[in-house]
């Protein structure tokens, strides 16, 4: 038997894997904090994956005739040798790209920041967490001076008796959660903001709670408007404002505009209601604060999370015992992703790639002029734009992202995929992007490699291997430090992750989020390390306890507002919202091949209200055509009243013509480099072979 954690989501739910034949292993729930036995369908049938028939086991070159065709490996990294050095002798370091995942263990994205810029010499690099994370980290750095997701262990939510949860729908993305709802929900203090009436919000029913349902992207309105009644009905925390925060007073000033009555006339929640809100999370006894990606993946995304600090701040919870703010990270390793490399702008330990000392320090750790380390590259999404331009990238590698279904505005990503001299893609699937490929390299799944993983919580988690890969796959490691081998890199590259590790340790040390005191030995043994964790520290379940991150260790109050408030869409078009389903994760490249997944959610579905899609022609599920500038979506109908009228949701999980990022802009957070995931004009038809032209109305 072997102890390990799910490959999906940051909630990173324990299970154990146990041989059932010669190469298979069963799964079963192991007890945890986090899922307490428990796991979703997407945990229970994650070892079908590892023996797929799809399983690429052999790179795989494209030939003149657009067939991939299988290739040594001797001649894949040869060929990956001659280009990258012809890429940088016609174009220069920064014509070669990476793009990373934030399912790779810490090992691999630790080695992957360091291979892009000593082995490739380029600064163009960057993550799919930059899709995900970006604005709730952009938030997090500016009010406490440190981007943890959760900053206390989640079972402290078990405790609380008002929880505040706004654009997450953990129900549906990471259903073991919910048992830490359930005594705020007892206590019927659990307030759930989200513009579907999703099946999170369904648990406020019969007086469990409360679901707010603002207009789309009014999430910054209500929560100014809340932020002004704490403030003006003497609900705020004045201790706590007084001795561990500064600027209070530019956002009293802020929120003055923002009263009751005219935020229900943006977003539509009741005056009555914002001030019920506001008054029960000024209540004793224990009160959390969460965001997601619903309020996060705007162009204002990083306002509208640090509105949501703010509010907390005013209420003295992060840093309170049995209170707190914090965000859901989503991807299995988003956290321990952002942290140590893979981002463009960031040095490992959470360093800030511009800082001299930081700078300094990993030129130390890895042997090399401070000169031969890049300086910041491109945030994922002017990353892809860049593909194929003047001046761009001319060669990208992809590790674990599926950026032709996963990116805003996939049509142009697809273009710009296709315009590259050269694609190498590390997948075990035959992805969307894989099939792009110029060359596929087939490389190992969860179960068959060791490691670490960090979870929502900052928790650092031990990744264990249960089964031995097949024959011609290779870890992500090994094909790394061939490639530094043969491209003559500085500094040395290991394919054994412990070792990896250990040198992630000592480049982490002293930042932000130092690992310097994690070992393999003690996660074996199975002792939490929570980062920070420096050597001779017992490290840090709970944050900011005495103080935050800042050198003066105050947190910041940053004012914020809207750019401009949202109003009715446009006639003749209806705001899209994107999100994930029960069934699926991200692109779907592993989920859509799992047989009982499958059944369940085969194809795109368009949530659309029934008083809407009566007037568009639209029957329940019917074939329908959702369009704008940037492309059209077929999807199946299914009418249903957990969505507005003026609103209709798709998941993001399905390719080609389902694929919801046809329709997203890539307009981005100026801060974060967010994407507009969630508010997207459409307009929304009956399918042409109906014979019906009607739009929304």
């Amino acid at each position: 038997m072997t102890d390990t954690h799910c490959p999906y989501c940051a909630l990173q739910c324990a299970m154990t894997l146990t041989p059932t034949g010669p190469d298979s292993v069963g799964v079963s729930g192991r007890d945890f904090p986090t899922n307490k036995g428990g796991l979703c369908r997407k945990g229970w049938t994650s070892t079908e994956l590892l023996r797929h028939p799809d399983r690429l086991q052999t790179p795989l070159l494209k030939d003149d005739d657009g067939v991939h065709r299988p290739v040594s490996w001797e001649h894949a990294l040869g060929l990956i040798r001659d280009t990258v050095r012809k890429v940088r002798a016609q174009y220069g370091a920064d014509a070669i790209g990476v793009f990373g995942g934030g399912g790779l263990t810490n090992e691999k994205a630790y080695q992957l920041g360091k291979f892009a810029r000593l082995a490739l010499g380029t600064s163009r690099i960057d993550y799919n967490g930059r899709f995900c994370m970006s604005s709730a980290a952009a938030a997090a750095n500016r009010a406490f001076g440190l981007d943890r997701g959760l900053p206390f262990p989640l079972a402290d939510l078990g405790s609380a008796r008002t929880i505040l949860m706004l654009g997450s729908n953990t129900a549906d993305t990471m259903p073991p959660f919910v048992q830490h709802l359930q005594g705020a929900r007892d206590a019927g203090g659990l307030i759930i903001v989200d513009p579907r009436r999703s099946a999170t919000a369904q648990f406020t029913a019969d007086g469990q709670g409360v679901h707010l349902q603002p207009a789309p992207k009014t999430d910054l309105a209500l929560l100014l408007g809340i932020t002004h009644v704490v403030i003006t009905e003497g609900l705020v925390s004045r201790p706590y404002i007084a001795g561990r925060t500064r600027g209070y007073e530019a956002i009293t000033r802020s929120v003055a505009a923002w009263w009751p009555e005219r935020v229900q006339a943006v977003t539509g929640v009741p005056a009555e209601t914002i001030r019920k809100t506001a008054h029960r999370l000024a209540e004793p006894g224990g009160t959390y604060i969460l965001t997601g990606r619903g309020v996060e993946q705007h162009t204002n995304g990083t306002d509208t999370a640090t509105a949501a600090i703010n509010l907390s701040l005013l209420l003295g919870l992060p840093g309170t015992p049995g209170s707190g703010y914090g965000t859901l990270t989503g991807q299995g390793n988003g956290q321990g992703g952002r942290e140590h490399g893979q981002k463009a702008d960031q040095l490992p330990g959470y360093r800030k790639i511009t800082d001299p000392a930081a700078r300094k320090h990993m030129a130390e750790v890895w042997g090399v002029p401070e000169e031969a380390i890049p300086g910041p590259g491109l945030p994922a999404v002017e990353l892809l734009a860049s593909l194929g331009k003047p001046g761009g990238v001319h060669c990208l590698f992809v590790h674990g992202a599926n950026v032709a279904v996963s990116a805003p505005n996939a049509a142009t990503v697809l273009d710009g995929l296709r315009s590259l001299d050269f694609l190498v893609v590390c997948d075990f699937f035959l992805s969307e992007t894989a099939a792009e490929a110029d060359l596929v390299l087939p490389v190992l799944q969860w179960a068959e490699e060791e490691g670490t993983m960090t979870n929502l919580e900052g928790r650092v988690l031990r990744r264990r291997k249960a089964l031995a890969p097949p024959a011609g796959t290779r870890s992500e490691l090994w094909i790394m430090s061939r490639l530094a081998e043969l491209l003559e890199a500085p500094s040395s590259f290991s394919d054994d992750p412990e070792t990896v590790f250990t040198e992630l340790r000592a480049a982490s040390a002293g930042g932000l989020a130092d690992y310097s005191g994690v070992d393999y030995a003690m996660l074996d043994d199975g002792e939490p390390a929570y980062w920070p964790y420096p050597t001779g520290s017992n490290g840090t379940p709970r944050l900011f306890l005495d103080r935050f991150a800042h050198p003066d260790g105050r947190a910041v109050l940053h004012p914020v507002a809207p750019s401009s408030v949202a109003g009715v869409a446009p006639r003749g078009t209806l705001t899209l919202a994107t999100g994930r389903l029960l069934e699926h994760y991200q692109s779907g490249t592993q989920t859509r091949r799992v047989g009982d997944l499958l059944a369940t959610s085969d194809s795109q579905v368009i949530q659309i209200h029934p008083v809407t899609a009566a007037g568009l022609g639209i029957t329940d599920n019917a074939e329908v055509e959702i369009g704008n500038g940037r492309g059209t979506v077929t999807a199946r109908a299914q009418l249903t009243t957990t969505v507005r009228q003026d609103t209709v949701f798709l998941s993001f999980h399905f390719p080609g013509a389902g694929n919801a990022n046809l329709l997203t802009s890539d307009e981005t957070d100026p801060v974060s480099g967010m994407p507009e995931f969630k508010t997207t004009r459409v307009t929304v038809r009956a399918h042409r072979s109906a014979g019906t032209e009607a739009v929304a109305v």
